[in-house]
């Protein structure tokens, strides 16, 4: 139940508060360990240990567990499905919500992802190999600072249950161009696509789950960019005739606006 003032109860604020937080811990949980996990080192479980078995068998339960975590990420980010949920439960906390559905899915695919170890490439000992290091760890960092150019509190549903609890009108975050965003509309999903295929040491595991995460990016931005339009109009067309959706375009934008990408 909501109040007159739009509120809530006392009981009811806290602990959407606290739900949020809750939420928000789960995926600063799930981040680092996707580091590791996809890096093969720091974690107990990676993409290139465990126990193996029968390579389709591992091919099918690991494409499985992509599109388990595709498919609900994709369809709970879509307006529509954001109108319907709000339908039977407090709106500050669907993106908590979509936040710890995510983080789970990424637990759970950590949790029974099944090796594939073959050796693709293995650059060795060299300059190119620490080249590819820094540009891993160069993935992840950009990666994390595109949540931060546009609305890190926001992006994680803290923002919302926060405004929810101290009663302030909450406002998604501004459309407006800033830091990466001048050189490509999505620089978060460039990140993770840097760290997920600059492997020194590519194996058949990490290269499936680059490939098949490259194909979910590519299709889940396009109905990003979809929604985008929609409720921005000509303003992000204009935007997107500028500035490249993954590669940096080579002129810098002109225009004071940008993109608030809900990844």
């Amino acid at each position: 139940m909501v109040d007159d003032d739009g509120r809530g109860s006392r009981a009811e604020r806290v602990t959407a508060v606290v739900y949020g937080a809750a939420c928000y811990l789960v995926f600063l949980a799930a981040f680092p360990y996707a580091i590791g996990f996809v890096g093969d080192f720091g974690v107990p479980k990676t993409i290139d240990s465990g126990p193996t078995g029968r390579t389709m068998d591992a091919v099918v339960i690991d494409v499985s567990l992509l599109l388990l975590f595709a498919v609900p990420h994709s369809v709970m980010a879509r307006p529509g499905f954001k109108r319907w949920w709000t339908r039977f439960a407090p709106w500050p906390l669907e993106r908590s919500t979509y936040v710890l559905q995510g983080s789970l899915l990424l637990g759970l695919l950590f949790w029974q992802w099944r090796p594939l170890p073959a050796v693709v490439w293995d650059i060795g000992d060299s300059a190119v190999r620490w080249l590819l290091l820094g540009v891993f760890w160069a993935g992840w960092a950009v990666a994390l600072v595109s949540t931060f150019l546009i609305d890190h509190f926001d992006l994680f549903g803290l923002k919302q249950v926060f405004s929810y609890a101290t009663g302030r009108p909450y406002a998604p975050p501004a459309f407006r161009i800033v830091g990466l965003y001048r050189r490509v509309r999505h620089p978060l999903m460039s990140g993770f696509l840097l760290a997920f295929w600059a492997a020194p040491t590519m194996t058949v595991g990490r290269l499936l789950f680059a490939a098949t995460t490259t194909g979910y990016v590519l299709v889940a931005l396009r109905l990003e960019e979809r929604d985008l339009v929609a409720f921005h109009g000509e303003e992000y067309r204009a935007y997107r005739r500028r500035v490249g959706m993954l590669l940096p375009t080579p002129r810098p934008a002109k225009s004071p606006t940008a993109s608030r990408v809900a990844e």
